[in-house]
């Protein structure tokens, strides 16, 4: 019987018309205002129309097949499932039990762990495996070697789009997805590793001058952790910064947090107040990449 690898991803929805459905899924099946819906459309809008995530997370898993087949002949059967659009992760794990599979392998595709993203998912994963099945829960994979080489690589391009007369004035602004401060009351590491890695990938690039911001944060009523990228970006300028390298360190794929919150919201706060803002580019299925994903997994099996 081969291992069960069950690759998980936030989702996005496919068409504009499931806009609304994925939305209440997020939202625990609250349907959203008529003004929250029409604000998170207008964004799918500006980068036209819907996410490219689907096609990139398609990638991703088929890249991570193609490159465990290399690695281990047979041995893994990849499988996606979504936490809020079809495949849902639950129906995957199902498929799973379906078949026979004793052991699998749960894979989020996110480097960084928390206990409102990543533990989540491997909540209903295990739920829905149940007891019959081995379940190994990989969770922060930002520390694997190669992967902050892959972020430092790309740190390093972008720098290269940056006058060198400016340089000294320009900084690295590393970012990742906010979540709710409640999450620090529990002792969560998530900041800790976005700091972690960003000095990580900081120093693999050679760069001294570097810090951490916050971005897409979810409209609630809860505090969530900051200082918010747009306030981080006024706060550099007013610091003599010239230039930003906008480095996302924690997606890994062109999504609506990078399309929008980076390239349209952020930059267009950048062009406001003069600031030149240059953007690392995305993971997506960058061969590099799938193959570390795939050595992730084949390690979590031995």
């Amino acid at each position: 019987m081969k291992t069960g690898v069950l690759v998980m991803a936030y989702g996005t929805p496919t068409t504009p018309n499931d806009v609304e459905a994925y939305y209440t899924r997020i939202r625990h099946g609250r349907p959203p205002t008529p003004e929250l819906l029409s604000d998170l459309q207008r964004r799918y809008n500006a980068i036209g129309g819907t996410s490219p995530l689907a096609q990139r997370t398609n990638d991703q898993v088929e890249g991570i097949a193609r490159a465990l087949e290399v690695l281990a002949p047979g041995v893994f059967d990849v499988r996606f499932g979504s936490k809020y659009e079809p495949p849902m992760l639950e129906g995957t794990a199902a498929t799973f039990v379906a078949d026979g599979f004793t052991n699998v392998i749960g894979l989020v595709l996110a480097p960084h762990s928390s206990s409102m993203s990543t533990l989540q998912y491997m909540t209903r994963a295990k739920a829905a495996l149940g007891d019959g099945i081995d379940f190994i829960e990989i969770n922060e994979w930002w520390d694997f070697p190669g992967f902050l080489e892959l972020i430092a690589k790309r740190v390093t391009d972008a720098l290269a789009h940056v006058p060198a007369e400016r340089r000294a004035t320009t900084e690295v602004l590393f970012s990742a997805h906010s979540l709710p401060e409640k999450i620090l009351a529990n002792g969560d590491t998530y900041p800790d590793q976005l700091r972690d890695s960003a000095a990580g990938a900081a120093s693999l690039a050679g760069v001294t001058q570097w810090d951490i911001a916050w971005q897409s944060a979810g409209r609630t009523a809860d505090p969530w952790i900051g200082p918010d990228i747009l306030d981080v970006l006024r706060a550099k300028k007013e610091a003599g910064v010239t230039d930003i390298v906008s480095c996302p360190i924690g997606f890994v794929a062109d999504h609506l947090e990078v399309l929008f919150d980076i390239d349209i919201e952020a930059q267009g706060v950048a062009q406001e107040i003069g600031l030149n803002v240059v953007r690392t580019a995305s993971l997506n299925a960058d061969n590099d990449f799938v193959q570390l994903l795939a050595t992730v997994v084949q390690k979590a099996a031995n």
